[in-house]
């Protein structure tokens, strides 16, 4: 679980996301074995009877005696260490006693995993990848919810979906432990989306000032960035600009071997990366990811090609995420490739006077997109085993709100009148969209401080923002709201229609046959054996190293040495005993999933 940012802002970078100019799509997806989805944020100001639970009278006791709860969250989402704090810590305590501690081994270092398993306790409530929480039931870490989630009306609202995934937990006869996140409520073929998680995403004047040329292939891409740089080598700030900047924090997560950056760039070509092993795009076969002919290789020399052009960003290699998050912010970067990177940039002055990220298709990909979340993302839910009743009673009442109309608003809108209003429809309107990336000051009854600094630091939700919420019958993304498209469509996107003919990306990519959708499934993936796991590990660190080293090559010739060096390297890891095993834990994913084609 090395690094894995998905942003502790992702909830609120999902705010200001995706369609924002129908260029961001949803927070960042994972494929960490059922198939993924992506998300954003939503809203409201209207509670209805599926709040159940959030006034409770453990909560209404312990607030008025001043008690206050502490609640333990081992968090593998999370970017942030600590208590709750802001905004969000204000919204919980008015409706529970509780102080959520956020533990997260994506700061605290992979070791925290093995050192709280080792005492019983990881937690009160967990939140892992579906193999690390599958270990944690077999090792008796989880608690046996199954009597009592009848109890929560939110939750129930997904009893289907929660128990086809513990239906495959090993030696399960009906026993419920755990809560997928990211479920949604349409089936596992849909695809909701206006922007899939990946694709190459260009700022739209720059691209405009060159005569928007079509972009055949790589080669294209990598000589349009490097004008674009020419043409404006720094920021109004007079800060250097960059085709792409990189970070090395995410790199060896969500069951994808190698650099993060890489790994996202191969769905580009159809395919996905399942550890040591490439997907190819037929959806059925796989390939190593040394294959020289496949995506991992492809696409990490790309990255070298636009090294070679002067366009990647030299801090690239060391800087963290944040530091990457803070260049987005300031302009200084000319292609994005995550979808929720807009949330960074793309403001409504952008959207209006054009300036803003939008995607613009390369004629030889075709874009790899799961389907939508409906059975969760991969990660999963909860409930330490070894909490006491009263605990184990807020716990539940906690999480069963966080399912709820109510808490998804907060987690996917943020707070009503700041940043949304509610018309005499009921339906929602965007403000402060700019909230996230300039961590407007938030008002004092909501705590004040910043938003971004009070955001939800657990970083996961249980129901996605792409589901339908019943108060507005609209999703809770905003993206999808009818205000936000009305508002979003400015001359920028007018153009971009008209350029290539269609509403939105994802709509231009389906109608053009360029969009590979890969449907969502709940299937329980094997845990490695010892041996798999110090091959795993050893491969990883070995592959990561040498393809930093690569994208900084100076020539073909080094670049194609190094490879082979590494392979060979790999090899001598065991890395074809890993290739094997992975391929043979990936099959039933796989068999499933082309059982829904």
């Amino acid at each position: 679980m090395k690094g894995k940012k998905v942003v502790s802002l992702f909830a609120a970078t999902a705010m200001v996301l995706a369609t924002l100019a129908g260029c961001g799509g949803t927070t960042p997806a994972t494929d960490t074995g059922n198939g993924g989805g992506s998300d954003q944020p939503a809203a409201t100001a209207t509670e209805t009877k599926q709040d159940a639970g959030s006034d409770t009278a453990a909560a209404d006791t312990a607030a008025a005696s001043g008690d206050i709860m502490q609640i333990e969250v081992y968090d593998a989402a999370a970017n942030y260490q600590g208590l709750q704090t802001g905004w969000f810590d204000k919204v919980v305590k008015d409706r529970f006693p509780i102080d959520l501690n956020i533990i997260a081994p994506q700061v605290a270092g992979d070791a925290i995993y093995q050192t709280r398993t080792s005492s019983g306790n990881l937690g009160d409530i967990v939140l892992l990848d579906s193999v690390d929480f599958a270990d944690c039931v077999k090792a008796g870490l989880i608690k046996d919810i199954t009597a009592d989630l009848p109890n929560y009306p939110n939750l129930n609202g997904y009893m289907d979906q929660i128990k086809v995934y513990n239906s495959g937990l090993e030696n399960n006869s009906g026993e419920i432990y755990g809560i997928p996140t990211q479920m949604m409520n349409t089936s596992p073929t849909s695809y909701s989306q206006d922007v899939i998680y990946s694709s190459p995403l260009l700022r739209w004047d720059y691209y405009s000032e060159l005569g928007m040329p079509e972009i055949k292939d790589l080669d294209g891409l990598v000589d349009v960035l490097k004008q674009m740089q020419d043409a404006h080598p720094t920021n109004e700030a007079g800060d250097p600009c960059y085709g792409v900047s990189l970070w090395p924090d995410w790199d060896g997560n969500d069951n994808m071997m190698g650099i993060a950056n890489v790994v996202q760039l191969t769905t580009w070509y159809g395919e996905k990366i399942k550890d040591s092993a490439i997907l190819k795009a037929d959806g059925k076969t796989f390939t190593p990811i040394t294959d020289k002919n496949a995506t991992y290789y492809k696409m990490l020399k790309f990255l070298n090609k636009l090294y070679k052009a002067g366009v990647v960003d030299p801090d690239s290699g060391t800087q963290d995420w944040n530091a990457a998050c803070a260049k987005m912010s300031a302009g200084q970067v000319n292609m994005f490739w995550y979808s929720w990177q807009v949330g960074f940039w793309n403001s409504q002055d952008r959207l209006n006077n054009g300036t803003a990220m939008i995607f613009v298709p390369v004629s030889d990909q075709n874009y790899y997109a799961d389907a939508d979340a409906y059975y969760g993302s991969g990660r999963v839910f909860g409930v330490g085993s070894g909490v006491d009743d009263a605990k184990y009673k807020t716990i539940m009442e906690f999480l069963d709100w966080y399912a709820s109309p109510e808490g998804l608003q907060y987690e996917h809108c943020g707070i009503p009148e700041f940043n949304y209003t509610v018309g005499g429809d009921g339906k929602l309107t965007a403000i402060n969209d700019n909230a996230l990336m300039d961590n407007l000051p938030v008002p004092e009854e909501y705590g004040g401080a910043g938003y971004s600094d009070g955001n939800n630091q657990i970083n996961e939700w249980i129901v996605s923002a792409n589901a339908v919420n019943p108060n507005t019958g609209e999703t809770y993304a905003k993206d999808y709201w009818a205000s936000w498209k009305e508002s979003t469509m400015t001359q920028m996107k007018k153009d971009w229609a008209a350029k290539f003919g269609a509403a939105e990306p994802a709509e231009w990519m389906k109608k053009n046959n360029k969009l590979v959708i890969s449907p969502n499934v709940a299937v329980t993936l094997v845990s490695d054996t010892a041996d798999i796991s110090v091959a795993r590990n050893q491969c990883e660190e070995s592959l990561e190293d040498y393809s930093w080293k690569m994208i900084f090559a100076d020539d073909d010739a080094k670049f194609d040495a190094m490879w082979d060096e590494m392979t060979a390297t790999l090899d001598g890891m065991g890395f074809q005993d890993l290739y094997k095993f992975d391929c043979e834990k990936w099959q039933p994913q796989i068999d499933a999933k082309n059982a829904l084609q």
